[in-house]
């Protein structure tokens, strides 16, 4: 199950990036803005929120295995009319189709690693997240070689291809005793008492509003830098458009070879020393990409920032849930969520200002959301050394007893 969850996982990270590498022939092709492209990516992420957010109660009503047959499936579908290069209005009205199918798959199978894996949760997510990163890693090579060819258009259909296996996988493999982890388990639903659903404590909430902030921020930097490098190399540097849409590659090339060793570095290190110098490091990057006008010293600064925010996500997502207890579904849904957020916000943002401003307004747009997330990390520190200290409780409240 671990396996597939990670094909399904380099997948939906294929599906993350693929507007983004194919941006520039596509708004081409269409004698549309990047403004207009920044839409596209927003209407995914709006799908995505959705998806995420709708991920515990699709869970519940058809369990954990029909919630990922149902998503791959809008995404195969989503995928599919991309293929169809449809007039822009219907690519709009799809995307959020497919962000529909990428964000629940994102959700649930978080959600499973981080319940059931009692040893190494960190190592384990690294896993998935080394899997998207290799989706993400081999979308901008194909999309490279495909507008080298002059049939960019070939990069969605490959997705929907690929999409469509993983859902089949999903509708017909056995995992033995596994299974019933992704199963409807009615029976044993009715066998528990009914209660209200649990809700977090007062003390949750810092800690909770800090980690959904940090997700958007977070998110939304990483999607408007990987959508836009493309073409934020094409306006500072002397790369061609082929090479420009390759160069995403560095970026998710070492950030792959990162998360083969965040898990285990997050393990021994402790998840927040990881996430201040991750953050710290990455942030620097960024502003050494804003100050550099030079093809060889760019791709230096994006290879290393893929390298120091390989494991951000993941290991960000363990720090918060690990001091807010029994409450795993719900809070790495909102989490992802709010990571959807601002995958949709910041995006469309950052197409407008590519438009009004260039590369060099963009990149310290971006570096500047990245810094915010190092005030957010001082943020959570001071709310755990509150929990540590006992001055406050982060247990969650059931409703039905309280």
């Amino acid at each position: 199950m671990i396996w597939l969850g990670c094909l399904s996982y380099m997948v939906i990270g294929m599906a993350h990036v693929v507007a983004g590498a194919v941006l520039v022939p596509l708004i081409g092709a269409y004698g549309v803005e990047y403004g207009d492209g920044g839409q596209f990516i927003m209407n995914q992420f709006v799908g995505f929120l959705v998806g995420v957010l709708g991920a515990p109660l699709v869970t519940r009503r058809l369990g954990r295995r029909s919630a990922l047959i149902l998503a791959l499936g809008c995404l195969t579908v989503a995928e599919a009319a991309y293929s169809l290069l449809l007039p822009w209005g219907w690519m709009l009205a799809s995307a959020p189709l497919a962000g529909f199918g990428f964000g629940m798959t994102e959700a649930v199978l978080g959600a499973i690693i981080i319940e059931f894996v009692t040893d190494g949760k960190a190592s384990a997510m690294a896993k998935l997240e080394t899997f998207f990163g290799i989706g993400a890693l081999v979308m901008p090579i194909l999309a490279g070689l495909l507008i080298r060819a002059d049939v960019w258009q070939m990069a969605f259909p490959i997705v929907t291809a690929l999409s469509g296996i993983t859902m089949l996988l999903w509708l017909t493999m056995s995992f033995g005793k596994v299974d019933e982890l992704v199963a409807y388990r009615a029976a044993a639903a009715a066998d528990r008492p009914a209660l209200k659903p649990a809700r977090y404590a007062p003390a949750a909430w810092p800690l909770l509003l800090a980690g959904t902030l940090y997700f958007a921020l977070y998110v939304g930097m990483e999607m408007s830098y990987s959508n836009y490098l493309p073409a934020i190399l094409l306006e500072r540097t002397d790369m061609s458009e082929a090479a420009a849409s390759a160069s995403l590659s560095v970026f998710w090339g070492l950030m792959v070879v990162g998360r083969m060793f965040a898990g285990r570095i997050a393990d021994r290190s402790g998840y927040f020393r990881y996430l201040l110098i991750s953050t710290a490091a990455g942030t620097g990057m960024l502003v050494m990409l804003a100050l550099t006008g030079s093809a060889g010293a760019s791709l230096l600064w994006i290879g290393l920032a893929g390298l120091l925010w390989s494991g951000v996500f993941a290991v960000a997502l363990l720090y918060v849930n690990q001091y807010i207890p029994g409450m795993t579904e719900r809070t790495t849904s909102l989490l992802i969520a709010s990571g959807g957020v601002g995958g949709a916000l910041l995006p469309r943002t950052t197409g407008w200002i590519m438009d009004h401003y260039g590369a060099v307004g963009t990149l310290w747009m971006i570096a500047a959301a990245a810094s915010l997330l190092i005030a957010l990390l001082g943020v959570m520190a001071l709310t755990v050394r509150a929990i540590h200290q006992g001055k406050m409780q982060p247990n969650v409240l059931d409703a039905g007893r309280h």
